[in-house]
């Protein structure tokens, strides 16, 4: 499998020259960090928070002690942040610091794929230059015994550069696009759950009676 992988990106580099191999090499390593990324988020959790949730609406409630037991059965990465705040350890900002710390390692690697999705195309279109230029020098060097199929054939290997340079970066995009998405909504999450365990409807609603408010005002 790894001879015809080789003999693969041999050809290819052939064709299409450095530029092809430079986009190869962009892809082994987008697609590197992107099963990284995905492993990362299954170990940290990220969109399972069931135990989590469970815990934020036990304090929403006012069972505390249900609260913190299924706090521990919480394998979100967002666990500790919510186990500071019902122990009263931070206030608001410290905790949606913290939650910016856990959520900024996730993130890492974005950029790179950011990059690689920005700078394939360009490397294509680049090749794509440098193609056409070599098949009208050869349609030049050919004089008066011009033969369409030498320009018809450095055309086709010139746009070879721009389709694989295409190849790499739609499906990167995509992938970002999805790892994007699912941090912002981490990031809402984080930001609803530290609210909730901080000013709990439980003790709103005792404040209000206490001040003579309706619960519901």
């Amino acid at each position: 499998m790894i001879a015809a992988a080789l003999e693969t990106l041999r050809r290819g580099a052939d064709l299409g020259g450095p530029v092809v191999v430079v986009l190869a090499a962009l892809s082994v390593a987008a697609l590197a960090v992107m099963v990284y990324k995905l492993w990362q988020f299954a170990v940290a959790g990220v969109g399972r928070h069931g135990a989590l949730l469970a815990a934020v609406a036990a304090w929403d409630a006012g069972d505390r002690a249900g609260a913190r037991l299924a706090l521990d059965a919480a394998r979100s990465y967002l666990a500790p942040v919510i186990g500071m705040a019902m122990a009263g350890a931070a206030d608001r900002a410290r905790l949606i610091a913290e939650a910016e710390t856990r959520l900024a390692r996730l993130e890492r690697g974005f950029r790179f794929l950011d990059i690689v999705a920005q700078v394939s195309p360009l490397l294509g279109l680049f090749g794509t230059v440098l193609g056409m230029i070599a098949a009208f020098q050869a349609l030049q060097e050919a004089g008066a015994q011009v033969d369409p199929s030498i320009l018809a054939g450095g055309i086709w290997v010139a746009l070879l550069t721009t389709a694989a340079g295409l190849a790499v970066a739609m499906p990167t995009a995509l992938v970002l696009s999805w790892f994007e998405a699912r941090i912002d909504a981490e990031r809402v999450l984080a930001g609803q759950a530290i609210h909730a365990v901080l000013s709990p409807a439980g003790r709103q609603a005792a404040t209000g009676a206490v001040i003579g408010v309706p619960a519901h005002a």
